[in-house]
């Protein structure tokens, strides 16, 4: 795989490129838009909760950035990462590449995207007083880790959606329902402590509260946690790059 990454570069520096262009073209604020969309979805949130909910957790604002960034990152890569191979059709009949660039270009345009966003980040939690500590030299652990999930998950999902349309709309809604079980909008302290552990079969809880425990809480993540969703991330990008490799033989045909 790394051999023909290498060998492709050039495509896959093109690929990453058209998607975070791409994602932006023709709009007036272009990638500004990055910065804006996390910005009105976390008021909204913090006219929701605190006042309507009444949520009494301190710098509510903040606390919701540092969750919904990545979130968004997450949700963009699976949704988009699910549909890549399909979206790229036209060109999969017509030139040969190694398949395994459009998950991996979807991915990683989100992670970069994602780094785009984090001066949000530090301005809310340096202009809340919270301050910075540390422990923000983890984030590229954190980072890391989440990046292998997304990339693993559409490894899969993207291969089976050529053979099984309505796959995406399923990952949609499952996305959509895992939001919830993700502590974007509440602190898993407000779980009581016998029934934490449900929350923590969602590898997101690990990956959210590693950022909100470098960035709010100004603490140590559980590197326990940590490691074992790296462990699982890992496991899951060779599982599916494997699964992704078997299925692509039959791509030119389905797509």
């Amino acid at each position: 795989m790394f051999k023909e990454l290498y060998k492709y570069r050039e495509f896959l520096k093109t690929n990453v490129r058209k998607d975070i262009r791409g994602k932006y073209k023709g709009s007036f604020l272009g990638v500004l838009w990055s910065f804006v969309n996390p910005l009105l979805m976390a008021l909204v949130y913090a006219i929701v909760f605190p006042f309507i909910l009444k949520n009494s957790q301190d710098n509510y604002v903040t606390f919701i950035v540092i969750a919904i960034l990545p979130w968004n990152w997450f949700t963009t890569v699976i949704s988009q990462g699910t549909f890549c191979v399909l979206a790229n059709s036209g060109i999969i009949k017509k030139v040969y590449f190694p398949r395994e660039i459009l998950p991996i270009s979807t991915a990683t345009s989100g992670l970069v995207n994602f780094i785009i966003s984090i001066p949000i980040i530090l301005l809310f939690v340096l202009f809340s007083g919270i301050g910075l500590s540390w422990y923000i030299l983890l984030l590229p652990l954190i980072a890391i880790t989440q990046y292998l999930l997304s990339l693993g998950i559409i490894f899969i999902t993207s291969a089976i959606d050529v053979y099984v349309r309505d796959l995406e709309y399923i990952v949609n809604f499952v996305v959509m329902m895992l939001f919830y079980a993700t502590p974007v909008l509440y602190s898993t302290t407000l779980f009581p402590e016998k029934y934490r552990w449900i929350l923590y079969l969602n590898p997101m809880t690990t990956i959210v509260n590693g950022y909100r425990d470098i960035f709010y809480y100004k603490q140590l993540p559980n590197l326990l946690y940590l490691s074992v969703v790296l462990f699982i991330s890992i496991l899951l990008v060779i599982i599916g790059y494997r699964a992704f490799k078997k299925m692509e033989k039959r791509f030119a045909e389905e797509v």
